[in-house]
């Protein structure tokens, strides 16, 4: 068990619920721009905003950009990004340091090349996170980790009897570095209920391998996710099959899915997708779950896909407000079969379904609930009529 970290509202590790996290991609100075996308990502579901804190103008903007949230009622809590100077912007902006909830720190670019240097503006950032009793995150990427670390790993491995590999080497430099990063936080003061670690990697494989090794090695809670996914179909692939290996074995506190967008796409995708994750795994459910068949030559009308398309946007349309209004919908299961072959018994183990008759057959459609058949749907209007009838079943058993 990892130990708890509370961030405002939100408690991580130690059991809890795996958090969903995402990151901006606007320009923080552009505190409009900014704003509005934190509130899209947070309507999306995300339960921790990360913003890049990299100029002083971007670190006054952040406090502003929280009071505007604020009146939205945009309670996540916002986490800075701090890379090469965030001793200094801390330092320089109080209003800053105190307005994130978290920090996000990467040893290897603190003070990177300066010697001694590293240890100062590291300390001096710790310093500032207990000044303000806020939590840290202590990030170590291959893309940057500090290579004078990686250089002196390599020259120790060179005398070994039986020299490792030069990806084992590498693996072992990324996890010294979190590790011994945490501890010295530790002995500057700050509490190992402050600490999440991550040691992010691009590839499935390392990624798999480096955290199974960590969470072995300490009990601090941890962050998921590859570095840098990709786009698309690539992205989602890589990020469900590495993250789901390691949530299944119990190691992960928080995710995060950093797909490429599309160009000109919303960033809310990589939301929806740690979500579905998560409610695959069955470890969260964020909306009830739509249970729908490929189709075959049985289901030669596309009719059944746009029933299920009809309802799966219905659903997703009203279950922010479904969530206040009827607690536990989240977890209700849908199903919307296209013939009669597996379509009765899907329908009769979901909470609710209906199973179409497939093409060429008698044009009717029984609905199940809890196992019972209830209505049979006929005509041009079955859609909306089983959207009805869904939105009575919860009503009926989630009031």
């Amino acid at each position: 068990m990892t130990y708890p970290v509370n961030i405002d509202q939100l408690q991580i590790g130690d059991g809890a619920p795996v958090v969903v996290q995402s990151m901006t991609s606007t320009n923080t100075e552009d505190i409009e721009t900014t704003v509005e996308q934190c509130i899209s990502l947070a309507h999306a579901g995300s339960e921790l905003i990360r913003l890049t804190v990299n100029t002083d103008a971007a670190a006054k903007a952040i406090p502003i950009i929280k009071e505007r949230l604020l009146k939205h009622n945009i309670q996540a809590p916002l986490v800075g990004d701090f890379h090469f100077n965030g001793h200094k912007l801390l330092s320089h902006n109080p209003d800053c340091a105190s307005a994130l909830s978290k920090y996000r720190i990467n040893p290897g670019n603190v003070g990177k090349g300066k010697g001694n240097q590293h240890e100062n503006n590291f300390s001096q950032m710790i310093e500032v996170a207990i000044k303000n009793d806020k939590a840290v995150r202590i990030g170590v990427n291959w893309g940057s980790l500090d290579q004078s670390l990686m250089a002196k790993m390599m020259d120790q491995n060179s005398k070994r009897k039986k020299p490792k590999t030069t990806q084992e080497v590498m693996h072992e430099a990324l996890i010294f570095s979190a590790i011994d990063s945490a501890k010295q936080a530790e002995s500057i003061g700050l509490s190992k209920n402050k600490i999440i670690l991550s040691c992010k990697m691009s590839g499935v494989q390392d990624l798999i391998s480096i955290y199974r090794s960590l969470a072995k090695q300490c009990n601090y809670s941890l962050h998921l996710g590859l570095t840098e996914a990709g786009m698309g179909d690539k992205g989602i692939v890589a990020s469900t099959a590495a993250l789901s290996v390691l949530l299944q074995e119990g190691i992960g506190d928080t995710i995060r899915i950093s797909l490429t967008p599309e160009p000109g796409a919303a960033r809310n995708k990589e939301v929806l997708i740690a979500q579905e994750i998560l409610q695959a795994l069955e470890l969260r459910a964020f909306s009830p779950a739509v249970i729908s068949c490929p189709g075959c030559g049985r289901t030669s009308s596309d009719y059944f896909q746009h029933l299920a398309k009809d309802i799966q946007g219905f659903l997703k349309t009203n279950i922010a407000k479904w969530r206040h209004d009827y607690p536990g919908v989240e977890n209700m299961k849908v199903a919307v079969m296209g013939c009669v072959v597996n379509g009765p018994g899907e329908s009769k183990h979901a909470n609710i379904g209906i199973s179409l008759p497939g093409s060429g057959e008698k044009p009717v459609a029984p609905v199940y609930e809890n196992g019972q058949k209830t209505v049979t749907l006929k005509g041009e209007n079955i859609a909306k009529e089983f959207e009805h009838i869904v939105l009575q079943y919860i009503q009926k058993n989630y009031s």
